[in-house]
């Protein structure tokens, strides 16, 4: 083998092993940080349609859940990530909320919207990219994407996100070049979102950014449970 083939065949090499998806073992409470303690896992749910509560919860495997009571410290990620596509799947009951950050930092909010017309969602509804916040500013919120339709499902039924999210680059002295991006956000099939920068972290994310970060489960704010937590390096 000639040595530019060689060159070639290795950097291919490279390049499938850097694809290789993060998929989280729905079977044991494994690659997270933070509080794991208190997340459970569980081979099924009910969700309440008209409470904020689980109306059962069965023993076994499969799914990833912050606790029978629905309340748990967040999960923080072991995995990193850049550039990330993403595949999750999750329930919850009636009246429900939580979040997915990307590198810790930027959040897709989780929330019972079922219902709400098109004009009166917001990016705190599901699938919204969260808003921004500062003390100093008036108001405090600010930036933030509503989804371009509401594509929620009613509480009670399993949704799905797909997300394609590029991370913020940065120089070699450290200075940023390019503000993060979700490319693409769908939710249940639909687009919500294409090409929306966001400028810095949303609120209740790490404040400085990072080229690689982890992902981060919120869990502190009602009841919710996965069943896909996959991340494709891209």
């Amino acid at each position: 083998m000639t040595k530019s083939a060689f060159i070639l065949v290795t950097a291919a090499l490279l390049s499938s092993l850097a694809a290789e998806p993060q998929i989280f073992d729905t079977t044991q409470v494994t690659g997270w940080k933070g509080h794991p303690t208190d997340w459970s896992i569980a081979s099924a749910v009910v969700a309440s349609t008209t409470e904020k509560v689980w109306t059962s919860v069965t023993p076994g495997t499969g799914l990833l859940l912050n606790g029978s009571a629905g309340k748990a410290k967040d999960l923080v990620s072991e995995f990193e990530h850049g550039d990330v596509e993403a595949e999750i799947e999750f329930i919850f009951p009636k009246g429900s909320n939580s979040g997915v950050y990307f590198q810790n930092r930027y959040e897709v909010q989780i929330l019972d919207s079922f219902g709400k017309p098109d004009e009166k969602i917001g990016p705190g509804d599901l699938g919204g990219i969260y808003e921004r916040w500062d003390e100093a500013r008036t108001p405090k919120g600010f930036e933030g994407t509503k989804p371009s339709t509401n594509a929620a499902k009613p509480p009670g039924e399993w949704q799905r996100l797909h997300v394609i999210f590029r991370a913020p680059k940065f120089a070699g002295d450290g200075s940023k070049t390019a503000n993060a991006k979700f490319e693409l956000v769908e939710l249940n099939g639909v687009v919500i979102h294409r090409n929306v920068e966001v400028t810095g972290p949303t609120r209740g994310g790490l404040p400085t950014e990072v080229a690689k970060g982890p992902i981060r489960l919120q869990g502190d704010h009602g009841p919710i449970a996965f069943r896909k937590l996959v991340f494709k390096p891209l």
